[in-house]
């Protein structure tokens, strides 16, 4: 069916709902996009689902935050990139205030990284941003009922990155917690910034953590740290 005819059949159902009362327990959400023309879009192809009602939306995770805290929705859409905090930062700190929502992404970033950080953030959905008009309403409709949508690349990646993890985790007793997560990373390769970004800690904070490995373990340097906990 075109989509100017779709957009016609919803919008003329809604108008036989109010017509003949029929009450409809709508889906609530909230949008939080930067770029206004993606932004546009998703009101245009959302307003005409008749179990959905967009509450509100934001250009920042600032402007979201302090918002949503006050009065939640059953859905947040979120952006990964964004001016000010991130959409993964943003919902970090809102799940911890109002677990109830559900976050989902719609987002171009399909890296493996964006992927499990929003996860681990609080995301229970991922979807990239070429996804067709009516998959998306049922992405919605699937998340608010308890399930896990993701785009099918995806849960390709996480299926293949839960193949690929190893029992064998590089773990030292003689280090914290925090310190283990740390030297996880640096084994991988990470850059103090990016230590910092998966995180949420700053670079001053990664950098005391790293002197301190160092200074645990009796070495001077990543792989002398590496090498001495693996052997």
């Amino acid at each position: 069916m075109p989509i100017i005819n779709k957009y016609y059949f919803f919008t003329k159902f809604r108008v036989l709902q109010d017509i003949m009362f029929v009450d409809v327990k709508k889906i609530s959400i909230a949008i939080l996009e930067d770029e206004e023309i993606i932004r546009n879009a998703l009101i245009t192809l959302l307003c005409v689902q008749p179990d959905i009602e967009i509450a509100a939306t934001f250009e920042t995770g600032e402007h979201a935050l302090e918002a949503l805290t006050k009065q939640p929705v059953d859905v947040l859409l979120f952006d990964i990139n964004l001016p000010g905090i991130s959409g993964i930062e943003t919902i970090s700190r809102l799940k911890a205030v109002q677990p109830q929502i559900q976050c989902m992404a719609i987002t171009s970033y399909d890296d493996a990284d964006n992927i499990f950080n929003a996860l681990k953030a609080g995301a229970t959905g991922y979807m990239l941003k070429n996804i067709q008009p009516d998959k998306l309403s049922e992405a919605i409709q699937e998340i608010h009922a308890g399930g896990s949508p993701m785009s099918s690349q995806i849960a390709r990646k996480v299926v293949i990155e839960f193949a690929n993890i190893k029992e064998d985790v590089l773990y030292s007793a003689a280090l914290s917690r925090r310190e283990n997560e740390i030297l996880q990373l640096l084994a991988k390769g990470f850059r103090y910034k990016e230590i910092s970004a998966q995180l949420f800690i700053s670079v001053e904070t990664v950098r005391t953590h790293i002197r301190n490995i160092y200074e645990k373990l009796q070495v001077k340097t990543r792989d002398e740290a590496i090498r001495k906990v693996k052997s």
